[in-house]
């Protein structure tokens, strides 16, 4: 039932509950707002609501976040954006063409070809570590390789035991979210530091803090533009293969076209995950790469959390995803109607 087809009371009704909706949601960002813009007395003296009349209104938080009194902002907020964007596109490119592998071509693997994987994986790195004495980092690299190499070559046989296929991969894919993140930020923490001791640094750095959020974004990725390119019609493909036009001529000319909708929906949600996510930040980095989260759990002191800081970096971190998601809001909508209507 729509809005616009009520009458009477139950429209006033209807327009009053989605206007109680609006304050409910809107109040915390105003909360925010004003508190940036209180003194310490003010904050600490009991709630006020109303600037001018309430409390008189300072810069003063603004002023010390804005000059570096508050920890490098404009770093912070530089290395915030360069990290978010380039993963987010790069895990939506990434992803996209994964997600249109698995709607569009057969896979079929051995579990036994997995478990080759995990045993060989394991087994070689234990071997490499604590038989033939490599470091940790060339142990791991080697027995990843390895592992790799084995579970491909088997996978090309007819090994016994069930069958596994396009959608259990999927289902993997996503089941990567299920860990809790700290059991992944930990372990990305030791092997990083592994390979910094092979000359590869990627604690508190570019390359690392991207390609740890683009493993994190891909799972969502994957997921999403599976029903987007599940939507499209394949009709149109398979008139392109009629006339000979090569496979990746028809995903990049055709097929990326036709769901620019979702990858622009796919972008946003996976560039909110990364612009706020906190853990991998805090593990990853220590102070060339800080992101904005980082600064704004930091806006404490000796005498506590000074929530008139917290206020004006929470809201500095705010705005740039509110700006992207008015500039971007249409084609999100569309998009995410495509995966509602799948």
């Amino acid at each position: 039932m729509s809005v616009r087809t009520l009458r009477g009371n139950r429209r006033w009704l209807a327009l009053g509950g989605c206007l109680l909706w609006l304050a409910f949601t809107l109040f915390p960002l105003y909360w925010v707002a004003i508190t940036s813009f209180k003194t310490p007395l003010a904050v600490v003296g009991g709630p006020t609501y109303l600037p001018f009349i309430d409390f008189e209104p300072t810069l003063t938080a603004w002023n010390e976040l804005l000059s570096g009194e508050r920890g490098a902002f404009y770093n912070t907020f530089i290395a915030s954006l360069i990290v978010s964007l380039s993963a987010a596109v790069l895990a939506t490119f990434v992803g996209a063409m994964a997600a249109y592998a698995l709607v569009r071509f057969t896979f079929r693997f051995r579990l036994l070809s997995a478990l080759v994987f995990v045993v060989v994986a394991f087994g070689g790195f234990l071997l490499g570590r604590n038989v033939l004495g490599f470091g940790q980092g060339i142990s791991l690299i080697y027995s990843f390789i390895a592992a790799l190499a084995l579970a491909v070559i088997s996978s090309r046989f007819r090994l016994p035991g069930p069958e596994l296929g396009n959608n259990d991969i999927v289902f993997w894919f996503v089941s990567q979210r299920m860990f809790p993140p700290i059991v992944a930020a930990f372990a990305l923490y030791l092997m990083y530091t592994e390979v910094g001791k092979l000359g590869f640094k990627l604690v508190d750095s570019y390359v690392g803090l991207t390609f740890a959020y683009i493993a994190f974004s891909l799972p969502i990725v994957v997921w999403l533009m599976r029903d987007f390119f599940e939507a499209l019609p394949i009709e149109v493909e398979e008139a392109a293969m009629v006339d000979n036009v090569p496979t990746w001529r028809i995903f990049f000319g055709i097929v990326l076209p036709m769901s620019k909708p979702g990858l622009i929906a796919t972008f946003m949600i996976t560039l909110a995950f990364v612009w706020n996510e906190f853990l991998f930040a805090l593990f990853l980095t220590s102070s060339k790469w800080q992101t904005l989260p980082i600064l704004v759990a930091g806006q404490n002191s000796q005498r506590g959390d000074e929530w008139w800081s917290i206020s004006a970096a929470a809201l500095v971190a705010i705005i740039p995803m509110m700006v992207m998601a008015g500039i971007l809001s249409r084609l999100m909508r569309s998009g995410l109607l495509l995966g509602a209507i799948k």
